[in-house]
């Protein structure tokens, strides 16, 4: 790939992604695969004003090593350093960027029941850190290729080929056009647009038919709003935190979801594929699921803590995205989440609620933001999807007709 259209994608995350201001530390979280992106990124950082870009590498094999290999206390176990750097994490509130790039089904295999034992021992102690921290940070995901989830996405090529190939696939889908940065504008206009109408409805549920045996109706928290593309911490700062992304999306009330949903594309949870699933939810809670693959992960995964089971956010995605008609099934939620409509368990975002900035976290909660552990989206977009909106005085607003905007 050209250098020159590697350091405008460089360009856009570290300008309208994680929009770094003069004096801001930044960490970025990325895997071994592109070491002179990472440079590019750091540059391109440190040109935005950065004081300090921190990389933190990990690898999937290395993680492997270590569940293999240590037990469940000593996985869990947060050290008194690692306590400090989040404290100073609370202090600093540096940027944050992820590029994710490791293979989707790179720990097949794993004890899974051994890393949930340890994630649900650790996250106790992490929790506060990250309550402190929410809404006050600039962070952005994106991705680049990693040769593994390259040649799963087209194992018919040879691996330089493939690599190239998805570098083209994962610029085109994040608008790395000529001007990338006033790309973004627009799009983020357009889906602030969007979600204007959406909150000028007043809706009161959002119904789920499609012609696959979805049936479900969720409730929304009469204080939520619809948000969708840039975002703005409590510090005033304007950022993307997701490239790509085409979704309009709110947090549901907490305890209000009844029927069935079918999942239309696999999952990548933990490093495994979960493939051909649905769940059904009572009072909210999802309270019986089926998988042709890896159903028992999918099982530990509602069952991680008690918010798990309950949905955290609807998303509303067009079939017609760019993300969709590049064809390409990425395996990879950040792109597959904006190619459909989609639904997660777990964790609810706060910033939906409006007023949030003068409401305690737990007051958010208290008006049905669910809280979790967990944050998993899955897809249930496709063609014969129709999603209507009920309003608060009870009429019935058409908002997608077979899986596109009906408005």
């Amino acid at each position: 790939m050209k250098q020159t259209i590697l350091r405008k994608y460089a360009r856009l995350i570290a300008r309208s992604g994680v929009n770094v201001q003069k004096g801001q530390d930044v960490i970025v979280y990325c895997q071994l695969d592109q070491p002179k992106f990472v440079e590019l990124l750091v540059d391109e950082c440190y040109k935005a004003g950065a004081r300090s870009v921190k990389v933190e590498f990990s690898h999937q094999p290395l993680y492997k090593l270590n569940v293999r290999h240590q037990t469940v206390t000593t996985l869990a176990k947060v050290e008194e350093w690692e306590k400090a750097r989040l404290q100073h994490y609370v202090d600093t509130l540096p940027c944050t960027i992820s590029l994710t790039s490791s293979d989707p089904d790179g720990l097949k295999g794993i004890n899974q029941k051994k890393i949930a034992k340890a994630d649900q021992k650790s996250w106790p102690i992490v929790k506060p850190y990250y309550d402190q921290m929410e809404n006050k940070q600039q962070w952005c995901i994106a991705a680049v290729p990693g040769a593994a989830w390259a040649k799963k996405l087209f194992p018919e090529l040879p691996r330089g080929r493939a690599i190239e190939k998805l570098w083209e696939a994962i610029l085109s889908t994040s608008r790395v056009t000529e001007d990338p940065v006033a790309e973004w504008e627009a799009h983020d206009k357009d889906l602030s647009d969007r979600c204007a109408y959406l909150n000028s409805l007043g809706i009161a549920e959002l119904r789920y038919k499609g012609d696959n045996g979805t049936d479900l109706t969720v409730g929304m928290i009469p204080e939520g709003l619809f948000l969708g593309g840039a975002d703005t911490s409590l510090q005033g700062i304007t950022f993307n935190p997701n490239i790509p992304s085409e979704e309009c999306f709110t947090t549901p009330m907490r305890g209000k979801a009844e029927g069935i949903v079918y999942a239309t594309k696999p999952l990548s949870y933990n490093g495994q594929l979960i493939e051909n699933f649905s769940i059904r939810f009572e009072k909210g809670k999802a309270v019986e699921v089926h998988a042709e693959k890896n159903q028992a992960l999918l099982e530990q995964m509602i069952a991680m803590d008690e918010g798990a089971a309950y949905l955290g956010e609807c998303a509303l995605v067009p079939v017609d995205s760019p993300i969709n008609q590049s064809g390409i099934l990425f395996f990879r939620t950040l792109f597959d989440e904006n190619a459909a409509c989609h639904l997660a368990l777990g964790m609810g975002f706060t910033n939906t609620i409006r007023g949030f900035e003068d409401k305690t976290l737990d007051e958010c909660r208290e008006m049905g933001v669910n809280d979790s552990m967990e944050h998993t989206d899955f897809m249930i977009g496709y063609e014969g999807l129709d999603i209507d909106a009920v309003t608060k005085d009870g009429r019935i607003v058409p908002i997608f007709r077979r899986g596109k905007w009906a408005f």
